[in-house]
Order: structure tokens, then C-alpha cells, then sequence
């Protein structure tokens, strides 16, 4: 695939968390908005903007530090009001999140590469029409979970090794692509 599909409000968009959203910290977790959660590149004002064209935003992140004991369900919930609530305030919109805390050993289906979560929004939001999906992460895992889904797969990582349909350095420049071909 070459060329971004037209993107129209009968479309779908998944968003990692970590590293796509917010700041990546390497080998810890977020677990306070207010001392450790910072946006990366301007993504918050790229989700507001990609709110005017998607139909559905939803954010699918793998949370193990809960598995590991690290950081908690309450933490994290939080975490992802807090998340919502300040988009929507910029004038955009996450219509839910949805995380995995479960550790990667386990293989949990709702742990990416698993399919749980997708699978969960569109029992939640019966409208959504994974052929008229798009999923943008940053690990092999996203990617990878994106293949099974046979949904377009959007890559801002730095890993060479990773199967993706189109590459872009970040979130804002991935909604800048969007806009553009319009």
C-alpha cells in the first residue's frame, strides 16, 4: 500500500499509548499525570484534529506494569480519565480506552499482539468496520496485532523490523499526511 485511503466519518482509529501519545519511559511505567505523563510531538493537538475526520478514536494499550505490581488498575484508570478528559477539552475525542495488565507471559488475548481489545470497542461500538480501520503504534506487537486484524497498520517506532503499511515519525506528522491528501 502507497498511498493513505480517503479518510471520511465511517472510519475507525486505534492508537498505542505509550510512545504514540505520550512520552515513552524507558523501563517504568506511567503512573501519576501530573509528574510523568507528557505528550509526545503535539500528539493531543493531532487528536484533535484527527477527531474532526475518524468516526471512532479509541487508544489500545498494553499496561503489565499492573501485572508486575508497579502501578495499579486505580492508577491507570485514572491515568486514562484524566487522557480524555483534557482532548476533550481541547475539543477533541477518545471514545474509550482500553488496556491489557497482563504480564507478556501470559498470552492473554487482550495483551497486542492479541486481538482482545479491538475485538471489545467493536462489540462496544457496533459500528466500527475494521476494513475501514487504522492502527498506530509504535512496537512490533501493534503492528503485528494490526495484520491479524487485517487493518492498516501505521508504524512511528525506530524498530527496522517491523511489518507496517506506512511509516511516519509520530502522531503529528501521520494527521498531517491525513489532512493533506483531503
Amino acid at each position: 500500500m502507497s498511498i493513505l485511503p480517503k479518510i471520511d466519518n465511517t472510519w475507525t482509529l486505534f492508537l498505542d499509548r505509550d510512545g504514540v501519545i505520550n512520552e515513552l519511559l524507558r523501563n517504568d511505567y506511567v503512573a501519576d499525570w501530573d509528574k510523568q505523563w507528557k505528550y509526545k510531538n503535539n500528539a493531543d493537538q493531532a487528536i484533535v484534529e484527527l477527531s474532526q475526520l475518524f468516526k471512532y478514536i479509541f487508544v489500545l494499550t498494553n499496561q503489565q506494569g499492573v501485572g508486575k505490581g508497579i502501578t495499579t488498575h486505580e492508577q491507570i484508570q485514572m491515568i486514562h480519565k484524566n487522557l480524555t478528559e483534557d482532548i476533550k477539552s481541547k475539543g477533541g475525542k477518545i471514545d474509550a480506552v482500553y488496556y491489557s495488565p497482563y504480564l507478556e507471559s501470559i498470552k492473554h488475548p487482550w495483551r497486542k499482539p492479541g486481538i482482545g481489545m479491538p475485538e471489545q470497542a467493536a462489540k462496544d461500538f457496533p459500528e466500527v468496520d475494521f476494513t475501514k480501520s487504522i492502527m498506530v503504534g509504535d512496537f512490533k506487537t501493534d503492528m503485528q496485532m494490526a495484520r491479524q486484524l487485517k487493518i492498516i497498520a501505521v508504524y512511528v517506532g525506530e524498530d527496522e523490523n517491523v511489518d507496517w503499511d506506512f511509516r511516519f515519525n509520530d502522531l503529528l506528522s501521520f494527521k498531517n499526511a491525513i489532512v493533506n491528501q483531503k
